[in-house]
């Protein structure tokens, strides 16, 4: 059974969370991942199994749970002045650390949590929201700007795509050139792609 998703524990369910995932990590940073078993970490957490289990299933949820938690945000994007030159800073940070080894680590952990996995679209919901951030500075310094889901589909979405599927992953670069060619086009243009009629 999953813990309910994009909830934050709080109280003794908040303290187990951290327990295992620190124990997580630190065991990770020790041992082969193909070292680690269930009884291993809930030693380690100083819970019992059955309480790993219960709240995560099996270990690639396990897994899951703690790349997406370490995927949360710590603090808002800096405000910059500027759209563009705060999507750019985001988004270059982004390619950076998703680029790095233990961000396709994250991010592969996440993936083989499963399709099903409600966990997985909180990646989403995290970039999207420092994405609504940025978004609204702009709007009330009275800038026109893309809606949340454009920028997720022209800067996010294919920088996670060339992570996952491409070899080097692109330079920071790259996220620079998403940013200026999203907002070369008028928000009013700048709608997602469209869609493809079925072929037969």
């Amino acid at each position: 059974m999953s813990p309910q998703i994009g909830v934050r524990p709080g109280g003794r369910s908040a303290r187990v969370q951290q327990a295992v995932h620190d124990a997580v990590r630190e065991l990770l940073a020790e041992r082969e991942r193909d070292e680690l078993t269930v009884p291993l970490i809930a030693a380690r957490a100083g819970v019992t199994p059955s309480t790993v289990y219960r709240r995560w299933g099996q270990l690639p949820d396990l897994y899951a749970d703690v790349a997406v938690e370490r995927l949360r945000p710590d603090t808002s994007p800096a405000d910059l002045g500027s759209l563009e030159a705060e999507l750019d800073t985001w988004a270059v940070q982004y390619l950076e650390e998703m680029a790095s080894g233990p961000g396709r680590r994250m991010i592969a952990d996440v993936l083989a949590g499963g399709l099903d996995n409600p966990r997985r679209c909180l990646c989403s919901t995290y970039s999207g929201d420092q994405i609504q951030v940025m978004l609204d500075r702009a709007v009330a310094r009275g800038d026109d700007v893309p809606d949340r889901d454009t920028v997720l589909d022209r800067v996010v979405a294919p920088i996670v795509y060339r992570i996952l599927f491409t070899d080097p992953a692109p330079e920071p670069g790259y996220a620079t050139r998403l940013v200026a060619d999203l907002l070369a086009v008028s928000p009013a243009k700048a709608g997602p792609p469209p869609e493809r009629a079925d072929r037969r």
